[in-house]
Parts: C-alpha cells; sequence; structure tokens
C-alpha cells in the first residue's frame, strides 16, 4: 500500500514537472481590445520596454498599469510604430 502511494506520488510530480517544461515561462494577458491573449515572455518585455522609452513613462510591471494604460499600450503594440520597417522581427534594442 505504502508502495504505491509512493509510486502514484513520484508518477505525479513527473507528469506535472513535464508540464511545466512544456509550458514554459511568463504569463498570459488578455487584450480586451484586441480580444486576444499576449504570452508575456521573450520578446514581450523587449516591447514593452521600448514603448515606456518613446512614450517618456516611468517604467513600471505591466500588470499594475491602470486599464487605460494597457489598453494603449496594446494599441501601439498592434500599430505598425511597434514594427518599424528597419526591425520588422521585432522591437528596437537600446542601450541605456
Amino acid at each position: 500500500m505504502i508502495k504505491s502511494r509512493v509510486a502514484a506520488a513520484i508518477a505525479l510530480a513527473a507528469s506535472l514537472t513535464g508540464c511545466a517544461a512544456r509550458v514554459g515561462y511568463g504569463y498570459s494577458i488578455y487584450d480586451p481590445a484586441y480580444g486576444d491573449y499576449h504570452v508575456w515572455n521573450d520578446p514581450e518585455p523587449l516591447y514593452y520596454n521600448q514603448w515606456v522609452t518613446d512614450n517618456h513613462r516611468d517604467w513600471r510591471d505591466f500588470r499594475k498599469l491602470k486599464p487605460e494604460e494597457q489598453r494603449q499600450y496594446w494599441t501601439w503594440r498592434h500599430s505598425p510604430a511597434a514594427h518599424p520597417a528597419d526591425h520588422p522581427g521585432g522591437p528596437v534594442r537600446r542601450s541605456r
């Protein structure tokens, strides 16, 4: 009985670890204006940092922005401004 419980616990731990490895890291954020989700992992923080810099804002965790500020970010994120012609694959990386 104890052996079967130990085996079950090990199997459960192994399956949960495997799922976590496939999911990756980051978290999902819903964009209500466009009705889609964004996984907040690479390269999303780079886009966010670009938006903060371009709009002369103080950096704050995106999840702590007011809904209106989040809407402004997603509007920018879906616009061509977030994908300049000289950097079609992603945000501009700036050194500070």
